[in-house]
């Protein structure tokens, strides 16, 4: 569906039609980013996908599993976050969600990792009164990245900087996308990949986001595809460039950066972007942890493509730019924290209100 007027007012939940029950399967369930079924279970593969679900008890079990060593999932109970929770290998060991006291409540799960760490998959939601949920009528945003769209290395509340892996300081809810998105009541999903650059990649020439970005889980060698007809976005965000300028581990052989190469690609895919979503609103964010002299270069290969994309579709709406204020982050490893997230999602927020605004 394409959304083309801005949701206002109090935010309302969309009921679907099937029957409160005490077991919801996630073949029920309502999902919101990239994803896939497989016979009655839900496998999650983009960071913050998610699903929405109504209970009227104070607990609910969520029998969930991780094809990888272990993942993370995020939830909020009545439109409060309540922090994330470890899910494991296994299939049999459910987690215990608790909503307070007694319901009706609506809880929202979502991923906090990304499509790197593997698929995680959802069986089935125990407790009383269970009833899955869609998203209300609004308008949507693709927001397409890298470990900084992914909300990557941004969070400390399991392990320090230095302590645990890399995915255990992932938090996708709180990326700036998601929080752009709840501010101004749009839908959204993350199509976003740590270490991903329009030609080259931080420490590698492929694959490419040109290269998976048709694929649901945004790997090399899947065979799923990802059926972009089944969510038409308002406006579609891509905020990628920070790899391709980066220089790698320094012990990798890495050519210069190739300015040219890097607007050929970019243009090619945002290209690819229309011809999936003809009428989107297309926005082109720079990034906020490349300044000096990169930071200037990286601006005007973007000024190139906005000028070169407006000249090939002179009868679409241009492409509308946004470069962050300077900032020093606070993340793990060059990345922008938790409140750093928060930060970006307020400076973004009038951009994107008004994109939505004239959109299509």
């Amino acid at each position: 569906m394409i959304f083309r007027s801005l949701f206002i007012g109090v935010l309302t939940l969309s009921f679907c039609t099937a029957i409160s029950q005490d077991k919801l399967p996630a073949s029920e369930l309502q999902p919101y980013g990239r994803h896939w079924r497989s016979g009655s279970q839900l496998e999650l593969a983009g960071p913050a996908a998610h699903f929405g679900f109504r209970a009227t008890g104070s607990e609910c079990r969520l029998y969930a599993f991780t094809r990888s060593n272990h993942d993370y999932l995020q939830y909020e109970v009545d439109g409060v976050y309540r922090g994330k929770f470890v899910i494991g290998d296994s299939a049999h060991a459910p987690t215990l969600l608790k909503m307070g006291t007694a319901g009706p409540h609506t809880v929202w799960i979502y991923r906090t990792t990304e499509c790197g760490s593997g698929e995680l998959v959802i069986q089935k939601i125990t407790g009383k009164g269970l009833h899955p949920l869609t998203r209300p009528n609004a308008p949507g945003i693709e927001f397409i990245g890298n470990s900084i769209t992914c909300g990557a290395a941004a969070d400390t509340s399991e392990y320090p900087c230095k302590l645990g892996g890399y995915f255990d300081h992932s938090n996708a809810y709180n990326a700036y996308g998601p929080r752009v998105a709840r501010a101004l009541r749009a839908n959204y999903i993350l199509s976003s990949v740590s270490g991903i650059g329009v030609y080259r990649n931080w420490n590698s020439n492929s694959p490419t986001m040109p290269e998976v970005y048709g694929n649901a889980d945004l790997r090399d060698n899947n065979q799923r595809n990802w059926d972009f007809a089944a969510w038409r976005p308002s406006v579609v965000s891509i905020a990628l460039g920070t790899n391709d300028l980066s220089h790698g581990d320094g012990h990798t052989p890495r050519q210069p950066f190739d300015s040219a190469a890097f607007v050929s690609a970019y243009i090619k895919f945002i290209q690819t972007v229309k011809s999936h979503n003809p009428a989107a609103r297309i926005a082109i964010l720079n990034s906020p942890t490349v300044g000096g002299k990169d930071g200037i270069l990286l601006r005007n290969c973007i000024v190139a493509v906005k000028t070169r994309v407006d000249a090939l579709y002179p009868s679409d709406k241009p492409i509308a730019l946004h470069f962050f204020q300077p900032m020093t982050v606070r993340g793990c490893g060059g990345h922008p924290s938790v409140e750093d997230h928060g930060l970006l999602a307020d400076e973004l927020v009038p951009f994107f209100r008004q994109l939505l605004l004239t959109a299509k």
